[in-house]
């Protein structure tokens, strides 16, 4: 892949340090360290310090994958569990979350990527490009304040309101006491950044050159989202059907302009193995490995001397949520479905999502029966529900090594944006046609035949069925741990047993027998779990915060 970004933007929390036989201090200095006048350089003609600058902002996008204490964030949902015993992510299955204990207290690293921002904006300016590269500058300046919408973005969907400081770059001399805005003021601004910026960026699709740029896509999902988020239970407590008309319309532009710039994958895989997938509107750059595999595959595989960790383990309540490849829910009696032999004729996805007992890779069939090679038993780190994730891996079912593949984290990707448009227009004025078009088009990419949804649907029926959708479709992406909060419907979800699978085999005949078995009882605790804390450390700086409620 040819693409100056796949060297710029692979590494999450890295430090640009940038060499030069002008300027040494750059040499030694992180690059967010240096002073201004040397970073924003009038005799820069070119703008390399500048883009280096923005670079590391890049560095501060949500990365995804394995990034709580090498679990996925879904493993604090009802979608998975770790498969490590006390691991931090059961903050969130158990309610143990604190103010001065949060595994994904992100407080402290997006104000720091808004501050960067704020610091480019009020120095880029200063440089000089030449003409062949001055359009540069207008993208850059549009691609930093993007940048720091979505630091909003990630603030808000973690804590509510928060202060927003505008183009300050504060001193250790300023009064950083500053109130919280409210949710509304939040949303509001994040909105009209996306509008005002959205015109100002790379139009899509992008080129090799510029991948892993934020584009004019980009600003159009975040919108949609953030609407979509305005919209729902959690905040929208009055039901304003205005709200969702919003959202519905903000997912609707990009899909009006989707032709030659977004469409979904004809494979649902490469939507998370191809670096140029026209599904993906924007995604952290990685490198090209093979560490998504060694993390997630079934702990019973070697490869290149290392055994993989198997962190994950999804739930029986996820693995239930696959309908059957007729489309057909598995508690429907005329679905197909066989509890003796549960992994046959499953929606595609299921065997792109989720590893199973049977499953072929490297070669061998996945063991997570009692005594199997991926469940041996004993203390060691092993499912914990006789599942393992298997999303956004490559293909692996022979050879000896895992192969070195794209894992770019999709942040959206078009299946969303199909998604958001049909639950907004559903809940602002019913399932018409064009909401059932959304909804089949991915059960339709999804390969389930017939793909098409039963006529007549109520609202209230159309509503399981996109929920049911996102669900599924959009499993490990992090959105099903953010969307049972926004629908307020974690205290339902998460207030009971999560169970897994207990296999046996039968030593003489071979026959394997199934049992749902509960595996850890979640907690929920209302109203506290469904926003964080505002971190302790920065109640104690800032005395005109307000913190959240329960906590």
């Amino acid at each position: 892949m040819k693409t100056k970004y796949l060297n710029i933007l692979v590494l999450a929390g890295c430090v640009f340090t940038i060499a030069s036989c002008q300027k040494n201090l750059i040499e030694k200095e992180p690059l967010q360290n240096l002073k201004e006048d040397i970073v924003f350089d009038t005799t820069d003609s070119i703008g390399y310090y500048t883009e280096q600058f923005l670079n590391n902002i890049y560095t501060y996008v949500p990365n995804g994958y394995n990034r709580i204490d090498n679990n996925y964030l879904d493993a604090g949902s009802d979608d998975a569990i770790a498969s490590g015993l006390n691991t931090s992510i059961e903050s969130f299955t158990r309610s143990m979350l604190t103010a001065n204990n949060n595994p994904d207290d992100a407080f402290s690293k997006n104000y720091a990527g808004i501050r960067l921002a704020n610091i480019m904006l009020a120095n880029i300016d200063k440089i000089n490009l030449i003409s062949s590269n001055a359009a540069n500058k207008g993208y850059w300046k549009a691609e930093a304040r993007f940048l720091r919408t979505l630091f909003y973005f990630e603030l808000v969907k973690r804590f509510g309101g928060v202060p927003l400081i505008g183009d300050r770059v504060f001193s250790f001399t300023d009064d950083l006491n500053l109130p919280r805005n409210s949710y509304d003021e939040c949303v509001n601004y994040i909105v009209s950044e996306c509008d005002a910026v959205m015109p100002l960026l790379r139009k899509d699709p992008i080129d090799n050159t510029n991948l892993g740029r934020a584009t004019q896509g980009a600003a159009m999902a975040l919108k949609a989202r953030m609407l979509l988020y305005a919209a729902s239970p959690l905040y929208n407590t009055q039901n304003d059907l205005t709200k969702w008309t919003k959202a519905a319309d903000a997912a609707k532009a990009i899909m009006d302009i989707s032709s030659g710039k977004f469409a979904l994958e004809g494979t649902y895989a490469n939507a998370f193995l191809s670096r140029t997938s026209r599904e993906v509107i924007f995604a952290f750059q990685a490198a090209n490995s093979n560490t998504v595999e060694y993390i997630n595959s079934p702990v019973g595989y070697l490869a290149n001397n290392t055994v993989s960790q198997g962190r994950t383990s999804p739930t029986q309540e996820l693995v239930d949520a696959f309908e059957m490849a007729n489309g057909k829910a598995i508690t429907d009696a005329t679905s197909g479905y066989n509890e003796n032999n549960p992994y046959v004729n499953r929606d595609p996805r299921f065997y792109q999502t989720i590893f199973h007992n049977g499953m072929t890779w490297l070669g061998r069939g996945v063991e997570t029966f009692d005594g199997g090679r991926d469940r041996p038993g004993g203390v060691s780190t092993q499912t914990r529900t006789g599942y393992y994730a298997r999303k956004f891996m490559g293909s692996n079912t022979s050879g000896t090594t895992y192969a070195s593949v794209t894992h770019n984290f999709p942040i959206f990707r078009y299946a969303e944006v199909l998604l958001n448009y049909a639950e907004a227009k559903n809940e602002a004025s019913g399932p018409d046609a064009t909401v059932y078009a959304a909804v089949q088009a991915i059960r339709q990419r999804a390969g389930l035949n017939p793909f098409a949804l039963a006529a007549g649907l109520t609202q209230a029926q159309m509503r399981d069925v996109i929920r049911h959708e996102r669900r599924v479709e959009m499993a490990f992406e992090e959105q099903r741990f953010w969307d049972i909060r926004r629908w307020k419907i974690a205290e339902q979800v998460m207030n009971r047993p999560l169970t897994g699978i207990r296999i046996t085999k039968n030593t003489s005949t071979g026959v394997l027998s199934y049992a749902r078995v509960p595996v850890i009882t979640a907690v929920f605790t209302v109203p506290k779990m469904y926003l964080y804390p505002i971190p302790y450390s920065e109640m104690v700086k800032n005395n005109r915060l307000q913190q959240n409620p329960g906590w």
